[in-house]
């Protein structure tokens, strides 16, 4: 045991936090999957959670293997990415596909292992290491908003762009996230301002179109509309998953009815992903229910724990960035299974089954480690980083 613990390094807790979601989530997974054995009628409850399981290993080795890596790479190395992701945004856009019935084109398909891809949510990640990159590299300098313009907000709203026509809800938190990330950066607020504007506008603009040519995006906009006026209407496809969550959030009381037992798995058609802590609810009570709400609110008090031994802006900002976003997602999952929030379709971290989720939170966690491991980092070896200069290293 000492050996292993050898190998790992950075905050402990947030290791533990890992393994504490990862083990605990088998169980759900196993009895939510059932779903899909007998309503959709693939596979096996067991093969499912085979693969849960591998998704998990294989994010363990993500985690390990990017907390190795001194984060002053991530700073150029989000640079690097940016061209990538655009490409990868654009392939899905004209050749996306649609997994376990889901109503948009957000995946692409990983030859030879036929594992789907979701790549907004690689790009969302590239996103904040690049926007923490740019706000430490002018922290100390007076912002030009024409400059920041085409710096900044150029490539971010090229990706998120890129996103939106499959993707409203990922679009809307990155996009949050972003804006409050600048604001922690010092990014001056009446420049926020005018960036949020824009957004709204632009996003007002983009339905307009989708409108106007709806052949070109077709039941896109109209989704967004059915999950608005479903949160508050008893009609719907999205108010019937709704109100089976709320059922089985009842139906849980103080312990749950016992794992493996609950019986709102067999009609929430997302019960192993997008609504599955509504299935934890049911099965584990109220005390599960407070369990998993409190091991994420651990997960950001320790994000902010690594905040303070940090000792560079870019280490500081890289964490806020990757962080926050992992404990938001979960809340706003939470939040539709209890009605609190419309359908957006957002995984719950390390417990939903899904692989591309748990790989770029893994990919985050591992981030973050890294930070928390470096003791000897300073802002101009961090700064002083050509992207040029790590891919050649990495070759």
């Amino acid at each position: 045991m000492k050996n292993i613990f050898q190998h790992i390094k950075g905050d402990r807790t947030i290791w533990a936090i890992f393994a504490a979601l990862a083990i605990f989530s088998f169980m759900p997974v196993y009895s939510a999957s059932t779903n899909l054995v007998y309503v959709v009628g693939s596979g096996s409850t067991f093969g499912y959670l085979l693969k849960h399981m591998a998704l998990l290993i294989m994010g363990f080795a993500v985690l390990y293997g990017v907390h190795k890596i001194p984060y002053r790479y991530f700073s150029g190395g989000s640079v690097l990415m940016m061209p990538v992701v655009i490409v990868l945004l654009i392939y899905t856009l004209a050749q996306g596909t649609t997994i376990s019935g889901a109503n948009a084109s957000r995946w692409i398909r990983i030859p030879f292992v036929g594992i789907g891809f979701q790549t907004s949510t690689l790009a969302g990640l590239v996103l904040m290491v690049f926007v923490a990159r740019y706000l430490a590299r002018n922290k100390e300098k007076e912002v030009v908003f024409k400059e920041s313009l085409v710096q900044l907000w150029l490539p971010v709203s090229l990706v998120l762009l890129l996103i939106l026509p499959a993707n409203f809800s990922t679009t809307a938190i990155i996009f949050t996230m972003i804006l409050l990330l600048v604001f922690v950066g010092g990014y001056p607020l009446k420049y926020i301002g005018f960036i949020l504007v824009s957004g709204i506008l632009a996003l007002s603009f983009f339905v307009l179109i989708a409108k106007a040519f709806p052949d070109a995006m077709p039941n896109r906009v109209q989704t967004w509309q059915s999950r608005i006026m479903s949160f508050s209407s008893t009609e719907g496809k999205e108010a019937y998953q709704v109100e089976k969550s709320k059922i089985a959030i009842a139906t849980g009381g103080p312990v749950g009815v016992g794992p493996g037992k609950s019986i709102q798995k067999n009609f929430l058609p997302q019960s192993s992903s997008d609504f599955i802590y509504a299935i934890i609810v049911e099965e584990y009570g109220l005390l599960g229910a407070i369990s998993i709400v409190f091991i994420y609110f651990l997960l950001l008090f320790r994000v902010f724990v690594v905040l303070r031994t940090t000792t560079t802006i870019f280490g500081m900002l890289l964490v806020i960035g990757v962080g926050l976003p992992i404990v938001f997602q979960a809340i706003i999952n939470m939040a539709v299974a209890a009605s609190l929030f419309p359908v957006t379709g957002q995984t719950l971290p390390l417990i939903s089954s899904g692989g591309t989720s748990i790989w770029m939170t893994c990919f985050a966690l591992g981030m973050i480690l890294s930070v928390s491991a470096s003791k000897q980092e300073t802002e101009e070896d961090i700064l002083d980083d050509n992207p040029l200069d790590i891919l050649h290293e990495t070759i």
